[in-house]
Formats: C-alpha cells, sequence, structure tokens
C-alpha cells in the first residue's frame, strides 16, 4: 500500500461504479447477508473491478485481484485493522480474541496464541488428535452399520469442537459420544449474529430488541458459563501442578499464568476472550472445509478413487494415521483439500478498515473506509488456473499440475489462510484435522452419497465462513471393515 502523494490524480471513490446506493440506509437493504459473497461476486462481475457500496455511511471498496488482495492483507496491522464495528460488536458479545482485536489488545494477544499452534506444538498433540479421530471413526461405523443418514456438518463440528477443546484448553468435553449438542446449539447461534450486527445501518437491537436479540443474550450466557468454567478448572490445575505456569502445556495454561504474573500484559478479558474465539474459529473453518472437500472427492471418482488408495496404503489397516510422518505422505489427498479450499473457499471475504489515506488500485481510500478483498475471484480465472471452474488436484502436485500452473503462482492467488501477520494462526492444525480426518474416511468406508436432498449442489451460505447447507452423507463398510 501506498501513502497518498499530494501531486498524483487520484481516483476518487464517489466516481466508481456500483449499485444504486438507498437514501440514508445506502446498500444495507440490498445486501443478502447469507449469500453476500456470492452477491458481491456477482456484483463484480456486473460492474468491475473495483467498485464500491455503502452501508449508512460506511464506505466500502471491493476488490478482486490476488495481488492488491495480498497487499492489503500484509498491510496489517499497520495500514489496515479490523474493522472497528467487528472489534465493538465481539467486546460486547465477550470473546474479544485474536481474531477481532487491534492494536495494543491484538499485540499482546498474538505471542501466546501462535506459540500454542505452531508445528512443534501440533507434533506433541498428535495422540490426541489421533484419539478424537478414533470417536468419530466409530461414530461413523455405527452410522454405516445401521444405514443411518449422518448430517454432515454437524459431526464435523463435533469432531473440531472437541479437537480444539482438547488442543487449547486441555478439556475432554468429548462431543462425538455424547447425545447432547450444547455448545454447538450456543455456538452456533454467534457467528450469524455479529455478521447480522457487524452490516446493520443502525444499532437497532439496542434500543428495539427482537426475540432473536433476546434469545442471543441467552446463548452468550450460556456460552460463557462453559469458558467461566474451563478457565476455573484450569486455574485448580494450576494450583495443583505449579510447574505448568513455567512449562504449560496449552492455550489456557499459558495465558493464566500471563494474566497471574504482574508482568504478563494479559488482562482477565483477553483469557476468556480467546478461548470463545477459539472455540467458534476451530469449530467453522476446518468443519465447512471437510465437509466441502467429502462432497467434491463424492462428485469425483477418480479422485475419490486415487484418495482412498492413498489413504488405505498410507494407514497400513490403521484406523487413522499413527504419527505425523503419515499425514505427510499423504501427498494426494493434501492435494484434494488445496483445491477445495481454492473452490470453496470458507473465508471468500476479508473486511478490512484504512488505518490512513492510501491508494488501492488507485482508488483514494481514506481513513475509516471498508477494503473488501473477494478471495475467490482470482482463483475462478482462466489467466490464473487451466480449467479453472473443473477439480483437478494435480495442479497442487509438482510433476503433474505444474504445466498448466505452476505451485509457486498457484499459492500467490490461493490463500485460504489469509497472508501477512494476520495470517491465521491455526493454519497447521486445520491441515493436520482435514488430512487426519480424510484419511480414517478414506482408509474405512466407502462413500454411498453425498448430498443435499433435492439439490444437485448444495447451497453456498455465510455467516462468517461459508459453508454448505444440508450436506447428508450415508456411508458403508467394506466387506473386511473392522473396527
Amino acid at each position: 500500500m501506498q501513502s497518498v502523494p499530494a501531486t498524483v490524480p487520484l481516483q476518487r471513490w464517489e466516481d466508481l461504479p456500483g449499485p444504486r446506493p438507498w437514501p440514508v440506509v445506502g446498500n444495507a437493504l440490498q445486501v443478502e447477508r447469507d449469500r453476500m459473497h456470492k452477491q458481491l461476486e456477482g456484483w463484480a462481475a456486473r460492474y468491475g473491478r473495483p467498485f464500491k457500496f455503502r452501508i449508512a455511511s460506511r464506505r466500502f471498496l471491493v476488490i478482486s485481484d490476488p495481488d492488491t488482495i495480498a497487499k492489503v492483507l500484509r498491510d496489517r496491522p499497520d495500514g489496515f485493522k479490523r474493522p472497528s464495528r467487528v472489534e465493538r460488536i465481539s467486546r460486547e458479545f465477550g470473546f474479544l480474541g485474536l481474531f477481532s482485536a487491534n492494536g495494543e489488545t491484538w499485540k499482546r494477544q498474538r505471542p501466546m496464541v501462535l506459540g500454542s499452534f505452531d508445528p512443534t506444538h501440533i507434533k506433541a498433540f498428535f495422540p490426541t488428535l489421533a484419539g478424537v479421530t478414533g470417536r468419530l471413526a466409530r461414530r461413523w461405523t455405527r452410522a454405516a452399520q445401521s444405514g443411518a443418514t449422518i448430517d454432515l456438518q454437524a459431526d464435523l463440528m463435533r469432531y473440531t469442537v472437541d479437537v480444539t477443546a482438547a488442543l487449547a484448553f486441555g478439556e475432554d468435553i468429548n462431543t462425538l459420544e455424547s447425545n447432547e449438542d450444547v455448545i454447538q446449539v450456543h455456538l452456533n447461534h454467534v457467528l450469524p449474529a455479529l455478521v447480522r450486527r457487524s452490516l446493520a445501518p443502525f444499532d437497532t437491537w439496542k434500543y428495539f430488541p427482537t426475540r432473536e436479540d433476546r434469545q442471543l443474550q441467552q446463548h452468550l450466557k450460556a456460552i460463557h458459563a462453559s469458558v467461566q468454567s474451563f478457565i476455573a478448572g484450569t486455574r485448580r490445575k494450576l494450583e495443583e501442578q505449579p510447574q505448568l505456569r513455567e512449562k504449560p502445556v496449552n492455550l489456557i495454561q499459558a495465558m493464566i499464568a500471563a494474566r497471574d504474573r504482574e508482568t504478563g500484559g494479559l488482562r482477565d478479558e483477553d483469557v476468556s476472550g480467546n478461548v470463545l474465539t477459539m472455540l467458534l474459529a476451530g469449530e467453522d473453518t476446518t468443519a465447512n472445509t471437510l465437509a466441502w472437500l467429502i462432497w467434491l472427492l463424492h462428485r469425483h471418482p477418480d479422485a475419490l478413487q486415487r484418495a482412498a488408495a492413498e489413504a488405505r496404503s498410507v494407514l497400513g489397516g490403521a484406523v487413522c494415521p499413527a504419527g505425523p510422518e503419515q499425514l505427510w505422505r499423504l501427498d494426494w489427498i493434501e492435494a484434494c483439500a488445496n483445491e477445495a479450499m481454492r473452490l470453496k473457499p470458507v473465508a471468500p471475504l476479508i473486511f478490512n478498515e484504512a488505518l490512513r489515506a492510501t491508494l488501492v488500485e488507485g482508488v483514494r481510500v481514506e481513513r475509516g473506509d471498508i477494503v473488501v478483498c473477494l478471495m475467490r475471484a482470482g482463483s475462478l480465472q482462466e489467466t490464473n488456473f487451466a480449467q479453472a471452474q473443473a477439480f483437478r488436484p494435480e495442479r497442487w502436485l509438482a510433476g503433474e499440475g505444474a504445466a498448466a500452473h505452476s505451485l509457486a503462482s498457484a499459492k500467490r492467488v490461493v490463500m485460504p489462510f489469509g497472508a501477512g501477520p494476520r495470517m491465521c494462526p491455526g493454519r497447521y492444525l486445520a491441515l493436520a484435522e482435514i488430512k487426519m480426518a480424510a484419511a480414517m474416511l478414506l482408509a474405512n468406508f466407502e462413500l454411498q452419497s453425498v448430498a443435499t436432498p433435492g439439490v444437485d449442489e448444495p447451497r453456498e451460505e455465510i455467516a462468517l465462513t461459508m459453508y454448505p447447507v444440508g450436506l447428508q452423507m450415508r456411508l458403508a463398510l467394506p466387506a473386511a471393515a473392522s473396527m
């Protein structure tokens, strides 16, 4: 990004094309919140790139060029930040964690969270990850034996919440083997509410709360009770094992130990905010990526057959990978995951608020303006990928897809975890979970069907992440299978 030179003629935001705004509210009533990513992609095709829209007094510039997007994302936190409205509403909800925080709050939280999700920590966590994956395998075995239809997203969200709680909090909440959805029921109301309020033209819920607003408060109350339970349990463990204050084994221990040290710089809200943020982020993003991956594999039998053969060869009869070295050998499954993230990115929109006047694609952006990055647009352009609309995992393997598109260039265009200092800290865990669950599924089951009943392709909807609506899965056990 550039500071604005006084002598350079600039393209004004006011002169850009875009949907015609209404008086006072701007384009707020035209925005389809649950399909906003598709709507903005459609507007980009209609109005060109970049284009503009407005919600009340807030100005939005929408960009699609991967190089420009990368520059914006790498200019965080100094040139751009999370939108102030997202930060404020997250604070009101009580989960101002690393995802939504800005400034000094973000800076003091970042080292602790990054340390908890680095590759070394993930490697040490592997036995627990394998244990949770084994539970998912047993759950799906029972479904296959009984011929039951599986609610794919719900099961994958149980899986990812269990993994996140175990890694970040040392808690075995075991929703996979429980008949209750207590945490998920409450969590599933928070992200849609955050998006709804972030895009609202006015804070009407403060003065005219709806039934939905009142129910949200009950969901937040229940979630915070669970979070405080995690924190209280960790404090008891630190009292029983004081050596953990110097050598914590998970995120919540590290944050509480830092909070209790006068020089730690952390506050109570940092701890509780990141506990809740990890639950929310750990549930949606990985579960939705896995759901899209499984659906795409079922739609492409050749890719599915190759992935299943790879999984069975690497696992050698085991239910799931026994160690990180086996995950590293799942090259084709990883390529399939990368291709799924290219075609169906669960974060298709990234909103960034300008901290200073700057130039973005020759457009003057003022302090406080929002730059919206359309993350999928470049991935679907033939200039970037041959047969861009097709599911071709081989493009991610050196020696197979390199002739169509180089790996280095592909990685510059496709940014499923963002870029720059605010790149997703959980990316190593996410990829490990995706490969782990996919290998377990493909090595031990046959996919009979993966579909949303009554439609050819599941509808894309977005809360904070993009997900397939209504995916159901039916599995069968191979003749010689046993678990």
